[in-house]
């Protein structure tokens, strides 16, 4: 009998180390626009997000968990190629008719440098599938499509932002904007965007559970168009215009958050499956009512609020649950958590400017995955380096913080610190020393600048910075 229960005992301990040695499933939650406070993980007395409450219970909260860059295209830019993005020359949004008229590209030709491999790249690498579902804002030309950029599946549109509802009439909206399965296969949804796709992401789920899996869900919500789902026009009464209807924008996200995950259980992969939250800059608040609180700044401002975002990780075979990792981490290092997690060579990473977020995640080491941290758009900077930051302006003094005593960015420490201002100031400058120059900002407007020079914008003087 005894000899039977040690054998039984070590037929299920090799499957247990079996089922842990396989590699993780991934699935990446990302909200658009988002106001850091507006989560009840992050004590929102007005916004409602039960599902996502329950993962940041389950996993690691990042509580200073930052973007680099403070709008949407820049931001999604440095995250899905693991680089900061003003290093190829991505520091504005591309949004075609709006930053054409002052761009070298053209329109459609705006995109993420098809040269540049991609978060989808790195895992398909590794055995992964890869899906995108929703809002790509990463090149609307072919050549930038996602199955072309590492994604074997795409569910979404290629632009900014649309509507949450059906066009009625497609061809008065934007191309750029209509809703594609696949490659060229425009077909409108039926019914409320952010539901959709969760049932996309969740049919795509059910398809590959068999096989390593990687799910970029890139929500839409809470970004304009203010358009609540119709079932949630009774919440939030307490509230009025805006915010109220992000808070019941922030409501079906959370909801779809909340199907995808429980697909997830149904099916019996949430032990070993990665579930990412994060949102991509800081809320407009005067836009979509949202809040930043307590912060100041707000989406395209390089202070906290417009860089600072919520994280949430969440892999219950391998981290641990209902914790705080309390130092600055960044999207940057997502894509060498996915890898190291998926039991990838940490030489695929070496040329990555992000980290293997899981050692400092499961409290192996005490040490913070980054000292340095930069932000950069056109000519505004900004510099984190241990709890100092530095920012600059071209039309006004640059201003010091020590975001250990004042997070909210209050007490201009410039005048007094006169040392630890000029030593950020050079290490900012010195970074920007090694970046491209803008990609979006080239358009020759001057008679007289020659074709010459406006093609050899990667190799500015000195002077120009």
């Amino acid at each position: 009998m005894k000899a039977l229960f040690l054998a039984a005992a070590c037929l299920i301990g090799g499957v247990i180390a079996g089922h842990a040695g396989d590699k993780p499933n991934i699935v990446l939650l990302f909200a658009d626009d988002a106001g850091y406070s507006d989560f009840g993980f992050h004590g929102s007395r007005h916004f409602k997000t039960p599902h996502l409450d329950k993962l940041a219970a389950s996993g690691v909260r990042l509580a200073q968990f930052y973007v680099t860059g403070a709008t949407c295209g820049p931001s999604r830019a440095g995250m899905l190629s693991g680089i900061y993005q003003q290093r190829f020359g991505f520091e504005e949004i591309n949004v075609p008719g709006i930053m054409s008229d002052r761009s070298k590209l053209e329109g459609d030709e705006m995109g993420l440098p098809t040269q540049l491999k991609t978060m989808g790249d790195y895992l398909q690498d590794l055995g992964y599938t890869t899906a995108v579902f929703g809002k790509w804002h990463m090149g609307i030309a072919d050549r930038y499509h996602p199955l072309k950029r590492g994604f074997n599946e795409f569910y979404g549109f290629r632009g900014g932002a649309r509507s949450f509802f059906p066009y009625l009439d497609p061809k008065k909206e934007d191309p750029a904007n209509w809703i594609e399965r696949g490659f060229e296969n425009y077909q409108e949804h039926e019914g409320y965007l952010t539901t959709v796709l969760a049932e996309e992401t969740c049919d795509f789920i059910e398809r590959h559970k068999e096989q390593p899996f990687f799910a970029f869900v890139s929500f839409t919500a809470v970004h304009t168009p203010m358009e609540a789902d119709p079932q949630d026009a009774d919440k939030f009464l307490q509230l009025e215009g805006d915010r109220r209807i992000c808070a019941q924008m922030a409501l079906s996200m959370d909801r779809a958050c909340g199907q995808i995950i429980g697909k997830l259980a149904e099916l019996g992969l949430r032990e070993n499956t990665i579930v990412v939250f994060t949102n991509d800059n800081g809320g407009p608040m005067d836009k979509n009512g949202s809040s930043n609180f307590p912060f100041a700044g707000v989406k395209g401002t390089q202070l906290e609020g417009g860089i600072r975002v919520p994280g949430l990780i969440s892999w219950p075979a391998g981290l641990p649950k209902s914790s705080v990792f309390d130092h600055p981490a960044s999207t940057l290092d997502l894509i060498p958590t996915f890898i190291a997690a998926g039991g990838g060579d940490r030489k695929a990473f070496e040329d990555l400017e992000g980290v293997d977020l899981l050692p400092f995640l499961k409290g192996e080491t005490d040490a913070r995955p980054h000292q340095v941290l930069h932000w950069k758009m056109e000519t505004r900077g900004a510099i984190r380096d241990g709890d100092y930051k530095l920012i600059s302006y071209p039309d006004r003094p640059a201003e010091l913080f020590n975001l250990a005593v004042d997070p909210g960015e209050q007490n201009d420490l410039a005048i007094v610190e006169r040392g630890k201002l000029k030593k950020l100031f050079r290490k900012h400058f010195a970074w920007m020393l090694e970046l491209e120059r803008p990609l979006f900002m080239l358009r020759r407007q001057e008679e007289g600048w020659s074709a010459r020079r406006a093609d050899q914008f990667r190799e500015p003087p000195a002077s120009d910075y």
